[in-house]
């Protein structure tokens, strides 16, 4: 199917599609059993040059498109998830904002660090403060020319392995006035304070971790505070803005996980017999492959899309609304794909001796993480009604009593 692929894209992907089948596939299985971080895949990704691919060629990267890096996550993730997930880290989010807005010293260390097998932490979450994140209570207060940071962050990628951590604080000026929303790049083992809490046993993704940190006077130089254009008061939104390619990035992961299920489903119907005859055969089970199939192909198009597509006013990173929408149909739909690849398996899909269980549990992430699919929704809403739609209980009341109409 010809989904308007330039050649060197197409190059580009049968290299992403072998390096998955040769390399990721066997150890996508390992690493789901053992939970195990892949230094061995990472090595091989940096070699095939898979890693930082977006970054400037003079940086060191290739200069890559999202939209190259989203050929190489999507057939990664038809193989093994965990490495789908470092392409998406070494390539969009933290790295993109840091290339984008950083200082040159701030550039030149985070793409040393990625092109040396690193995968950034993006550091938003807390405990208390998931979707809600402009309540987050971790705090930078400045002391002459640094910042002291403390609080906690949960819910982190890559907490225990990351070096490179892009730290999300309140920002407090020495007078201890509020000030905004910044972001700080730390460096584990580097900087003393930024310490590794515990892991989380999770149901899918088992050889990422996810985690817990705890910031215990961190002390982040002035000049490793990440300064958007417009500042720290309404930097937040514009550093925030390099999150819509992780958004894309993590809906690609569930487009690999789900063509990944299709293809062994596929596989499987054309061999496996019941009553004498191959089940492909069957029309209830020909039109659920024929749906799984036109899921597959919306949720391309839609990704594709929005990896091409630029922000307003001159941002470099995919729309926020087409990146939202691109995540909710993807990663819902790659959801229906695999369990619809399970059903397909019978009493053998929910069996870890097949790779379909293990799919089954990597994919209900994606729903979940990077926004989700409930708040995404709301962005969408708010772009289609044309109103802001805060979502505390007095921002909703404010919003809907200005939608009233006036009393004759």
């Amino acid at each position: 199917m010809d989904l308007g692929l330039s050649p060197a894209e197409l190059v580009l992907e049968a290299r992403a599609r072998k390096f998955a089948n040769d390399v990721a596939r066997k150890r996508g299985i390992e690493i789901d059993r053992s939970g195990e971080y892949p230094w061995d895949v990472i090595e091989a990704m940096k070699t095939e040059g898979f890693l930082g691919m977006t970054i400037p060629r003079e940086y060191g990267g290739q200069g890559a498109s999202f939209l190259d890096a989203v050929l190489v996550i999507e057939e990664l993730g038809k193989a093994c998830t965990v490495a789908s997930r470092i392409a998406v880290e070494t390539n969009m989010g933290a790295i993109s904002s840091i290339m984008h807005y950083g200082s040159e010293a701030q550039k030149r260390m985070a793409a040393e660090l990625v092109l040396g097998g690193d995968k950034p932490a993006i550091c938003i979450t807390e405990p208390d403060a998931g979707s809600d994140a402009m309540h987050m209570t971790t705090r930078a207060d400045k002391r002459g020319d640094k910042y002291i940071i403390n609080g906690r962050k949960h819910w982190i990628t890559g907490a225990g392995v990351s070096k490179l951590h892009l730290i999300f604080a309140k920002v407090f000026d020495e007078q201890n006035r509020p000030l905004g929303i910044g972001g700080f790049l730390a460096v584990r083992e580097k900087d003393k304070g930024l310490k590794f809490v515990r892991r989380e046993p999770t149901m899918g993704l088992r050889g990422m971790p996810e985690g817990e940190l705890a910031f215990e006077n961190l002390e982040v130089p002035a000049d490793m505070m990440l300064a958007p254009p417009s500042g720290i008061k309404r930097g937040f939104a514009e550093l925030m803005n390099a999150y819509n390619s992780q958004r894309v990035g993590a809906g690609t992961v569930a487009l690999g996980v789900a063509g990944g299920a299709f293809d062994y489903a596929l596989e499987w119907i054309k061999t496996r017999e019941q009553f004498g005859r191959p089940i492909a055969e069957f029309q209830g089970l020909q039109w659920m492959l024929a749906d799984m199939q036109v899921a597959l192909t919306a949720s391309r198009l839609m990704l594709y899309t929005a990896a091409r597509s630029k922000g307003a006013n001159g941002s470099p990173f995919p729309d926020p609304e087409l990146a939202a929408q691109a995540k909710i149909y993807a990663a819902e739909a790659a959801i229906k794909i695999v369990n619809d690849a399970l059903q397909f398996y019978g009493a053998r899909g929910y069996s870890n001796n097949f790779p379909i269980e293990r799919m089954a549990r990597d994919v209900r992430m994606f729903t979940i993480g990077g926004g989700t699919a409930q708040v995404l929704r709301t962005l969408v809403a708010s772009r289609a009604l044309g109103w802001k739609l805060p979502q505390t209980r007095e921002g909703y009341l404010d919003t809907a009593n200005r939608k009233q109409p006036a009393a004759e």
